[in-house]
């Protein structure tokens, strides 16, 4: 089948050609976000596939079934993007990627915590500038220190892995405990007693009504001073003027993105030559504790060869009127 990608980048490209080497599908990469002023690009496409800041709202749906499209793919495990009550009504089935690998956005988690309270990103551009002066570059030991993890589904679970291993003493929120969470020594709790004990708080759970800025001026009043705050989930699950607050009064000790609530009109693109007119976010990245990076948790070798075979197998289940595995559907259904 005829399927046209969105907000495709080179990497998309060549991993999506080497899952398709077959040519079972005719695959069309374009650079745009899919909006309603490119949705006609999708005319004569059975398929679309999305990603996370695609908009898929009732009047993009409408237009993808009147133009042919029958199903909707997404790259990506989050559909907050998607109106599925209107998928549903115009008849155009939402698939996903539920898990690709856990532990390439686990690690860099990590990779974020670790950079963040060693000051790699500020060591790494004085050296450039010749200055090897230790000053204010002082982090703390993980090990001995608490980890609260707000969600355990395959990401959180991994990164309580990771977190048992520096030797951290973990607890962890979620509405559905995981049994291997409490065999690797975690301890479940309530929020408030999560964001109260933890030095570091880090979040993996889906962007839904009842997560939308989870991480709000109460929560953040709730962390002890210093705590480290880090999000590579979605970005509203933390309401990013409060933690502008919090960084300004001193009380938050850090932050670490890979996911940012305004991202849309910031992320996946070269913006080095216009000024950045979010001033939120422009206030966010002059913190010399602030760490931020452009939402490449998923970025390795292995997540992208995953996504692209299990999205093309969801669309070769669909073509073949198989039940699709990885549907996404309303929570009433």
């Amino acid at each position: 089948m005829l399927v046209t990608f969105f907000s495709a980048r080179p990497y998309d490209e060549q991993s999506f050609l080497e899952a398709n080497r077959d040519g079972r599908h005719q695959l069309r990469f374009l650079t745009p976000r899919l909006t309603s002023d490119t949705v006609l690009l999708a005319s004569g496409s059975e398929a679309v596939c999305a990603f996370v800041n695609d908009t898929l709202d009732r009047p993009v749906l409408e237009r993808l079934a009147a133009g042919g499209t029958r199903i909707v793919a997404l790259r990506c495990a989050g559909f907050n993007n998607v109106d599925l009550a209107a998928a549903a009504d115009v008849g155009l089935p939402v698939v996903r990627v539920p898990a690709y690998s856990p532990h390439a956005v686990a690690e860099h988690t990590f990779a974020l915590i670790l950079a963040l309270n060693r000051r790699i990103h500020r060591a790494y551009n004085r050296i450039r500038e010749g200055n090897f002066s230790l000053d204010n570059l002082v982090g703390f030991d993980l090990h001995g220190k608490t980890i609260g993890v707000i969600g355990t589904g395959l990401i959180g679970r991994v990164v309580v892995d990771i977190a048992r291993g520096f030797g951290m003493r973990v607890v962890a929120y979620d509405p559905t405990p995981d049994a291997g969470v409490l065999a690797a020594g975690g301890r479940y709790t309530d929020m408030p007693t999560l964001l109260a004990e933890s030095d570091v708080v880090t979040l993996h759970c889906p962007l839904l009504p009842s997560t939308f800025h989870l991480i709000d001026a109460e929560a953040l009043g709730r962390m002890r001073r210093g705590t480290v705050l880090i999000n590579t989930s979605r970005g509203a699950l933390v309401d990013s003027q409060a933690v502008v607050d919090a960084l300004k009064s001193g009380h938050l000790g850090g932050l670490g993105i890979d996911v940012y609530e305004e991202e849309a009109g910031l992320f996946f693109e070269d913006r080095s030559a216009h000024a950045i007119a979010d001033d939120v976010f422009v206030r966010l990245v002059s913190f010399p504790n602030v760490l931020v990076t452009g939402h490449q948790g998923f970025l390795t070798r292995e997540a992208l060869a995953a996504i692209a075979a299990t999205t093309l197998a969801s669309l070769d289940a669909f073509e073949a009127g198989r039940p699709l595995e990885h549907a996404v559907t309303l929570p009433s259904e």
